[in-house]
């Protein structure tokens, strides 16, 4: 399937998914009934740049900044729903990225995050679900328009709605009385978190440039699951080649550690390639490097490998196959499963908790084991994240939830970003042994995202 084919149409396929969605919800509102009907009355956002220590690689590409966006939402009854995000247009789409300046494509973006609050503007829902539905399909039109991208992938558009949407799930908390977890979300979906880990494995990210000797120091510190980036930037000769000798470099330092948290006793990799790889016969020269130099056996997954027309059955790989990218909506979740992908890479910080909570729902019903992906997040949104992974059933083999968090090697002010969390310092933010390690206090406060610290508050003059 031709990949602008598919995103030319994909408006339609959205159109289809949201109508399912609202005939779920319109069953869902009669079995809760008790939630309040809400009224926007009002809106604001503003938004923080953020260098990062060097620059970041990834599907080909690099980023030297990420904006922090804090958007505000008022209701009828004067409560307030304050959400954040942070943009990545590389991870929503390369192309425009590449078309662009770097402060220009997150301009694109921060627009079209004020797009998504205009629409919103004086409508009444019960269910944020309900108004992403509605909004979807004409926020993606406007989409393509304001970035000239007749073929813009969803994802671009999902990263712009973050804010809005976690700022809709917090007024919807606010005017029903909701301050955990699992009573914040609607029944339909309650099971596929019903679960609380008291432990969630860190992978640690290595990007392509990262050094080795930093790479040996996560080692020192416990780290036990490695997420090597993979498609490296060239052709696909030349993105072979260099990623089989980053492999083969990895696996010389880390082949010999040992680890208690794994059922072999090493470390575990995983491998992420963006959708940089054509097909499965471009791909298999580097898992069969991995075998010859004995880290095929180390691999946990290997996560989005092919770009995201591919449609080939990728059970006969060897390996645990995830997707991410690729991972839209309820409909792309089956029909993954039926290709023979193993694994789901949700990312409620990067596609909304709207469209995680769906995703979730189909993976659980499914038996397919969930982990939870970063996009070089701040503080506070590695607990939305985190509170996703603790929630989900523990991944097999593991005992427990499966992260990834790169921030704190990524942004060059990242001790002054911890402080803006409204529970800096707690236990629970803390890494220790390459896991976060959860109690009750993390659970009753649901990592920390029903709050607001005051840095936020002052950004949105409240």
């Amino acid at each position: 399937m031709d990949r602008r084919w598919f995103l030319k149409n994909s408006a339609v396929f959205l159109t289809a998914v949201n109508l399912a969605s609202n005939q779920v919800f319109a069953a869902e509102k009669i079995k809760n009934n008790n939630m309040n009907e809400i009224k926007i009355v009002g809106h604001d956002s503003n938004f923080e740049r953020e260098e990062l220590r060097f620059p970041f690689g990834f599907k080909g590409g690099y980023l030297t900044e990420l904006w922090q966006v804090v958007s505000l939402i008022r209701s009828e009854k004067g409560n307030l729903g304050i959400g954040l995000s942070t943009q990545s247009v590389l991870y929503g789409d390369s192309d425009v990225f590449a078309r662009h300046a770097e402060a220009q494509g997150n301009a694109l973006m921060y627009a079209l995050s004020g797009r998504a609050l205009d629409l919103i503007a004086g409508k009444s829902f019960t269910n944020p679900i309900e108004l992403f539905d509605l909004i979807m399909p004409s926020l993606y039109q406007q989409a393509k328009k304001l970035t000239a991208s007749e073929d813009l992938n969803i994802n671009f558009v999902y990263n712009a709605l973050v804010n809005v949407d976690n700022a809709l799930w917090m007024l919807y908390a606010q005017e029903n009385g909701i301050t955990r977890f699992d009573e914040l979300m609607p029944t339909i979906y309650r099971e596929a978190f019903s679960f609380k880990n008291a432990r969630i494995a860190i992978m640690f990210q290595i990007s392509y440039d990262m050094p080795l000797q930093d790479i040996a120091q996560a080692a020192e510190q416990g780290y036990f699951i490695f997420k090597i980036k993979t498609g490296s930037p060239g052709s696909p000769e030349q993105m072979l080649d260099k990623d089989i000798q980053r492999l083969g470099q990895i696996h010389k330092l880390l082949s010999a550690i040992k680890s208690p948290h794994t059922p072999s006793g090493r470390v575990m990799y995983t491998m992420d390639a963006n959708g940089r790889y054509e097909d499965k016969e471009s791909l298999r020269p580097y898992l069969e490097y991995a075998k010859q130099i004995g880290a095929f056996d180390h691999i946990l997954l290997y996560e989005e490998p092919f770009i995201e027309s591919n449609t080939e059955d990728v059970a006969d790989l060897g390996v645990v196959v995830a997707c991410d990218e690729s991972l839209h909506n309820e409909q792309d979740a089956q029909r993954k499963i039926a290709l023979g992908y193993k694994a789901f890479v949700l990312k409620g910080i990067a596609k909304t908790l709207s469209q995680t909570l769906k995703i979730a729902a189909v993976a659980h019903k499914s038996g397919i084991p969930c982990l939870c992906s970063d996009l070089t997040v701040n503080p506070i949104l590695i607990d939305w994240n985190k509170i996703i992974a603790a929630s989900m059933k523990p991944f097999p083999g593991l005992g427990m939830g499966m992260m990834e968090t790169n921030g704190d090697m990524n942004y060059k002010n990242w001790q002054q970003m911890e402080l803006k969390h409204p529970f800096a310092g707690a236990s629970w933010t803390q890494v220790n042994q390459g896991m976060f390690t959860l109690d009750d206090d993390f659970y009753k406060h649901a990592g920390g995202i029903f709050e607001v610290g005051d840095h936020y508050k002052q950004m949105m003059r409240v």
